[in-house]
């Protein structure tokens, strides 16, 4: 249960945050007047203060002075928005108010939904260009699937490139140089082909050095690597036609991520004696021991087309058709080790490709009492994957010691004799797992939403959303690790307890030795009778040590057997549809001040797990049994986690004066069957939590006193809540061992109780130059990082400054000197039970100070 105190320390913190920001009114106004923003959240243009959603914008502007260059650094502005990134640059996850996921897996498509001029982008992977020419990005708090669909059910990134220019020729040429040997360069042009026609070309390269050392001799990993291309077309033949053609190709080959060994439990002993290494119990020292460098590569392109048609004065047309491919290989080493446990070539390999096709057809309209529209968006994706985890060289000498041998001469060499099996068979290198699995995704929304009004100043808001969504899945394992599949539990039964008669009878032989020196006696019932006779309860002492011993040589199974599907059982298929719905009720209080109230819902389709931890459900058990298809030490998980429900209850208000903006939102936010994705340490658990809730306040101010100075403020206060996890991933605090707890009315962890993020911004003339300074603070109070891991292992704050300053000339000329992290702040991304390790601990720093300088011409 979370800590009154703490709560009511950090209400009170947020409170002297909105009291100095009520300051704020009270100093004198001037004839500075803020710039309007405009967004298209609703799928319209309204500006930001009339809207009545929560959203936050960033300026084309705020991105290039804090040197944004991806989707992922939003949450440095945004306080509502998290981003972990996990084993790759692809595997992103977005969270808004605490909820969100996706991560590691091409079967869970995430909870925010990515939109890049209108197309969505379902997995983050494709959705990671270092875009130019960017208008604006929103942020769209809360579900939006009555206007976004399906993958919406905890808010929305949208990003707006600009069009291109159909009245005169202008471009750009940026070079930036920057820590670790950054090299970025980006360059656009845009220009008319006539009065009705234009285009536009950009491109990038962004090359950056590790900054993670590899000790054990690789590359240092946390490397950037890539370059994209992004071409438009813009055609307007008459004032009420226009049709936008955009295709783009990004490439990504980089070494991504560093993995800190947070605590070195008993088995870095075994690493050790093996020839390995490792950096014990130290989080933030950015380096290492790996027996190679991770290769994190993904291609992603595709090809869209929007039209707009006016259809009269009153009615808008709107069509937007892209199709989209996502190629992905990966290959990690997911032990953290320079110990070669796993095959170098197969460690962590998984090869995933996935074509999307998307349709959106909207109809827009407008009366003098209302506004208005319509739509239907499909939605079809393939997904095929091939993932593997074999064993390396070092596996089975570590799996000697771990049994309590030397290398080459443990338990596990009697068994492969008792079982008349060459010697080194079991953990064999290049055995292991291989898991083949395809999805077809296909889906339709239809939708509308209707604005009234009430009045001069009233609004109502209704709008609704029916989607269905149809997966089919293939899921196919070849397993060759021969030790996983030896079921230790099947081969004798001594009184009602099945033990294996082999271990039985030797340790019953040896505790007999007194009373038949030096033999002992044969494990027959006779003799069982008459040493019970003797020495009563020595048979049930054995029973236990075996049993002891049989579960330790258990925990060695790393890699069990597993059945594919569709089979007899479990025919492979899910259908979901919901209906979603927005109801809101907006007033303006004044000219400056409108307020709003509103309710509305959201909906994610069942996620399936394409992962070798992909398991049948406990309850097909029988059934599974029953038809045959059972097979050696199978393992009962999910196989997938049903659809996600989300609602959220919002109060708002939107204020602006020449001066100043304010943004308020009190909401109440709670997801029912959130499907909660943790990793175990040896694969990830994908289950439905019963209910997580989160009631919290967001506040977002723009104050601009003077001309030359505008200052920000967003601040946002979470209560979050497991309302009921009953089968939830745990750990003893004290132990460090795992456990399957009940998480029921627990703080969820990874979210802050407060965020922060405040800016300042001065702007000057030096001599023929405008010049600007401009500071970043982010805070975020101190929180446990994941459940799986003690508190005392993983826990994150955040106090991180950020910082730029440049000149432009009128000539078009710019320099701009940032820094990323001025002050070394060191916090944990993620964390989790280390692959193979029990008792140890890893997890992902974030990223040191960075600082460069960027160097830009405009011309025209």
């Amino acid at each position: 249960m979370k800590d009154t105190n703490t709560s009511l320390h950090n209400f009170g913190r947020l409170a002297a945050v909105l009291f100095a920001g009520t300051l704020i009114f009270a100093l004198p106004a001037h004839a500075q007047v803020l710039e309007e923003i405009i967004v298209t959240a609703s799928k319209r243009p309204q500006t930001l203060q009339e809207i009545p959603v929560a959203v936050s914008v960033i300026t084309a502007n705020d991105l290039k002075q804090t040197q944004i260059l991806d989707i992922k650094d939003l949450q440095f502005l945004v306080p509502s928005l998290r981003v972990d990134t996990l084993q790759s640059s692809g595997n992103t996850n977005f969270r808004i108010r605490g909820f969100g996921n996706g991560a590691n897996n091409a079967g869970i498509e995430p909870s925010v939904g990515v939109f890049i001029d209108g197309v969505y982008r379902s997995r983050t992977a494709s959705a990671l260009a270092d875009l130019p020419n960017l208008e604006r990005v929103e942020v769209l708090r809360g579900p939006q699937s009555t206007l976004f669909g399906k993958n919406a059910s905890a808010g929305v990134i949208s990003v707006i490139t600009a069009k291109p220019d159909l009245d005169e020729f202008s471009g750009s040429a940026a070079v930036t140089v920057g820590e670790y040997s950054q090299l970025i360069i980006k360059g656009d042009v845009t220009g008319p082909f006539s009065d009705s026609a234009g285009f536009s070309l950009s491109g990038y390269y962004n090359q950056r050095d590790g900054y993670y050392d590899n000790l054990a001799g690789g590359d240092a990993l946390g490397e950037l690597n890539r370059y994209g291309l992004r071409g438009q077309l813009l055609f307007a033949p008459s004032d009420v036609l226009e049709i936008r053609f955009i295709a783009d190709y990004d490439d990504f080959d980089e070494a991504c991520c560093g993995v800190a060994n947070l605590q070195n439990g008993p088995t870095g002993a075994a690493v050790m004696a093996i020839g390995g290494n490792l950096v014990p119990n130290a989080p933030f020292a950015y380096q290492g021991y790996y027996d190679f460098t991770p290769v994190n590569q993904f291609q992603t392109n595709g090809v869209s087309m929007q039209i707009d048609w006016d259809l009269n004065d009153s009615m808008t047309l709107t069509s937007i058709t892209a199709q989209r491919s996502l190629s992905r290989f990966d290959n990690v080493d997911i032990d953290f080790t320079s110990a070669e446990l796993l095959d170098p070539m197969t460690a962590n390999r998984t090869e995933t490709e996935i074509d999307t096709i998307t349709q959106e057809l909207r109809l827009s309209g407008s009366t003098e009492t209302m506004n208005w529209m319509v739509g239907a968006f499909l939605f079809d994706e393939d997904v095929e994957q091939t993932t593997g985890v074999l064993y390396g060289n070092a596996f089975r000498p570590y799996a000697d010691i771990l049994v309590g041998g030397v290398p080459g001469n443990s338990l596990l060499n009697t068994m492969e004799a008792l079982y008349n099996l060459p010697q080194g068979t079991f953990q064999e290198s290049g055995t292991g797992l291989i898991d083949v699995s395809t999805m077809d995704d296909t889906a339709f929304s239809i939708f509308g939403q209707i604005d009234i009004d009430l009045g001069d100043r009233v609004t109502l808001t209704l709008g609704a959303n029916y989607t269905e969504d149809e997966k089919d899945v293939i899921f196919d394992s070849t397993q060759t690790d021969v030790y996983s599949s030896i079921d230790l539990n099947n081969d004798l039964t001594v009184f009602g307890v099945p033990l294996p008669v082999v271990f039985f009878g030797q340790a019953f032989t040896a505790a007999t030795v007194p009373f038949n020196p030096p033999d002992g006696l044969d494990p027959t019932p006779a003799n069982i009778a008459f040493v019970e006779s003797v020495l009563p309860g020595t048979t049930a002492a054995i029973i236990a040590g075996v049993a002891e011993g049989i579960a330790d040589l258990q925990d060695l199974q790393f890699l069990p057997p597993n059945v594919g599907f569709p089979n007899s059982v479990e025919p492979g298929t899910s259908k979901d549809d919901d209906t979603t719905w927005t109801v809101r009720l907006a007033f303006d209080v004044s000219d400056n001040v409108n307020v709003y109230a509103s309710a509305s819902t959201g909906f994610k389709a069942t996620s399936w797990n394409l992962s070798r931890d992909s398991r049948p459900f406990p309850q097909d058990q029988a059934a599974i049994e029953a038809a045959g298809l059972s097979v050696p030490n199978l393992v009962y998980t999910t196989r997938f986690a049903g659809p996600e429900e989300s609602t959220v209850y919002e109060l708002g208000l939107k204020a602006r004066w020449d001066t100043v903006a304010v943004n308020l939102a009190i909401f109440d936010q709670a997801i029912e069957g959130f499907q909660s994705n943790i990793f175990t340490g040896t694969g990830f658990k994908l289950a439905n939590a019963g209910k997580q809730s989160t009631t919290g306040v967001e506040i977002d101010i723009r104050w601009q006193p003077t001309e030359a100075f505008q200052g920000t403020l967003a601040a946002t206060y979470l209560d979050p809540l497991y309302d009921s996890f009953e089968d939830g991933e745990g750990v003893d605090d004290v132990t460090f061992e795992s456990l399957s707890v009940d998480l029921s009315g627990t703080q969820p962890p990874g979210i802050h109780d407060l965020s922060l993020t405040t800016s300042g911004r001065y702007d000057f003339t030096m001599g023929s130059a405008d010049g600007f300074v401009r500071l970043e603070y982010i805070y975020e109070n101190e929180i446990r990082v994941i459940e799986n891991t003690p508190e005392s292992v993983a826990s994150r704050k955040v106090s991180t400054l950020n910082a730029s300053a440049g000149l432009a000339w009128d000539n078009g000329f710019e320099a701009m000197l940032w820094g990323r992290n001025l002050n070394n702040d060191e916090y944990l991304m993620s964390a989790f039970p280390s692959v193979a390790q029990a008792g140890s601990f890893s997890g992902y720093p974030n990223q040191p100070r960075m600082y460069g300088l960027t160097l830009r011409k405009y011309f025209d």
